[in-house]
């Protein structure tokens, strides 16, 4: 299933990913630092970009870990050619990381997003330029919730390590 503007398969809820930073879970890292996941880009019509692993990045509508669970939508309203240079970014930015390497702590998904957004130039909330961090911070503490199971998602598993690691602790 595409991941669609109008669509998300985590709950069968129209939602509007156009124009949006998305994120899934990336198990296990996710589990243990909830913060952490995986990241895509929606183009204008809300389908997804990310950059899955060594040379290859996925433009097709899927993401490489599943349906988004977050969404963090960006304001085009002052973006010098609108959704046509949103699109635009999106396309350059696959076709470099196409030829690049996955490197997981230096040369991510973020980065791909990153260098989407600093194409456009649409600026980060706090101190203007995208990178990984940025992001991280940005899609965490601003984007929105797409369903109560995408809460689960993100902080249920990290929650149970939490338990078992305090009642072991306890032992």
């Amino acid at each position: 299933m595409e991941y669609q503007a109008g669509t998300s398969s985590s709950n069968n809820q129209k939602q509007d990913l156009s124009f949006c930073v998305l994120w899934s879970p990336l198990p296990p890292i996710t589990w243990l630092i909830p913060f952490i996941g995986h990241t895509g880009i929606g183009d204008s019509h809300g389908i997804a970009s990310d950059f899955r692993g060594p040379y290859f990045v996925g433009d097709d509508g899927r993401m490489a870990f599943g349906a988004p669970t977050r969404a963090l939508k960006i304001d085009i309203g002052q973006l010098p050619g609108g959704p046509e240079r949103w699109d635009e970014a999106i396309r350059e930015a696959n076709d470099i990381y196409k030829e690049r390497m996955h490197n997981i702590c230096c040369d991510n998904c973020h980065s791909h997003v990153s260098n989407a957004l600093n194409r456009m130039p649409i600026r980060a909330a706090v101190c203007g330029k995208w990178n990984m961090v940025r992001l991280c911070f940005e899609v965490f503490f601003r984007a929105r919730f797409l369903s109560w199971w995408a809460v689960v998602s993100q902080f249920g598993p990290f929650l149970v390590v939490v338990l078992i690691w305090t009642l072991v602790k306890k032992l």
